[in-house]
């Protein structure tokens, strides 16, 4: 008997799926009542070959591949709960690398009655070796890039607005719908709005832990943020009142500096206070990359984690602004 189905999109993921598929193997919870439910978006290079391969070689896991014509992460999300055995629904990405007992504590907060949707904190690793890599990962992890986005860093269960990936009983996708299809990114924390605003809770543990691979290059990064962002505003549209002080700040930092350039044009003092004004961000981003450098050891830190924090907030700003001025 299937009790948990573990559902994840996917497209063009050849070189990470089998370290997702190897670690659900790996998993503590008995893998006769556990299935996994890729759904892939038509991918283009072997990641297919590579979950035929697993298959052939971990005869003792169910793994079901199932289309996503429409290629986005929500469509992928909603064939794999449609194709779904599982009473529980414990939602991964190709890019992850859940701990060993991921699923068990999934299911044991799940049916303790914590709540509608459970789940853990990201450990962030780089996508690559090379030092912007490396800067990436620690950026994606660092309060000035994430804010007060607990499930990056911290150290205490709390009830919360979103957590990374999730894990649900069958019945809050009857009782909420689904996830959203015209939502391209934000779907997961537009769920968990509805969760909430139905009388259900988001309930984050730390035990819960799962490794996900970070953007590998500031070009890549700078893409996913302003996706992020633009996103985001979508999202607000129906949701205003989940705004947090952490996701205004920098659509307002890069308005400011865009009028600051154009008024720089005309005007003299403009151009010293924009001068004034990055230098300050600059020095507070260096002075935020000296912990991590320390810690760990690597001075090139020191410069690739100002570079791609700065990147993230000018990118999910630019983003969110955008979507605005489109409408």
């Amino acid at each position: 008997m299937i009790l948990v189905s573990v559902i994840v999109p996917c497209y063009n993921e050849e070189r990470t799926i089998d370290l997702l598929l190897e670690a659900v193997y790996r998993q503590t919870f008995p893998r006769e009542q556990m299935e996994v439910i890729l759904a892939d978006g038509m991918s283009t290079d072997k990641t297919r070959e590579e979950v035929g391969r697993f298959q052939q070689e971990h005869a003792g896991l169910r793994v079901c591949l199932v289309d996503n014509p429409k290629r986005n992460i929500p469509s992928g999300l909603n064939r794999a709960i449609e194709a779904a055995q599982g009473e529980y629904l414990v939602r991964l990405d190709a890019h992850s690398v859940p701990a060993e007992d991921y699923v068990a504590r999934c299911l044991e907060a799940l049916q303790a009655g914590k709540g509608e949707n459970v789940g853990g904190i990201w450990q962030i690793r780089p996508g690559a070796k090379h030092w912007i890599a490396r800067s990436i990962a620690v950026a994606a992890a660092h309060p000035m890039g994430v804010g007060d986005a607990l499930y990056r860093y911290t150290s205490e269960a709390a009830y919360v607005d979103t957590v990374p990936f999730g894990a649900f009983r069958r019945e809050t996708f009857q009782k909420v719908g689904l996830f959203d299809e015209t939502l391209l990114t934000n779907e997961d924390y537009e769920l968990n709005t509805r969760i909430r605003k139905s009388g259900g809770r988001v309930w984050l543990d730390p035990r819960i832990r799962s490794a996900y691979f970070a953007r590998s290059s500031l070009g890549a990064l700078a893409r996913q943020y302003w996706r992020y962002g633009f996103w985001k505003w979508r999202m607000l549209r129906r949701y205003p009142e989940t705004l947090r002080w952490r996701q205004a700040l920098p659509p307002v930092f890069v308005l400011g500096l865009a009028g600051l350039l154009l008024l720089s044009l005309v005007w003299q003092p403009a151009r010293i206070l924009l001068g004034l004004i990055l230098c300050a961000y600059w020095i507070v981003l260096c002075l935020g990359s000296l912990s991590p450098a320390w810690k760990r050891k690597d001075a090139a830190l020191l410069a690739g984690v100002p570079l791609a924090i700065a990147c993230m907030h000018l990118s999910w700003g630019s983003g969110l602004i955008f979507s605005l001025l489109r409408k």
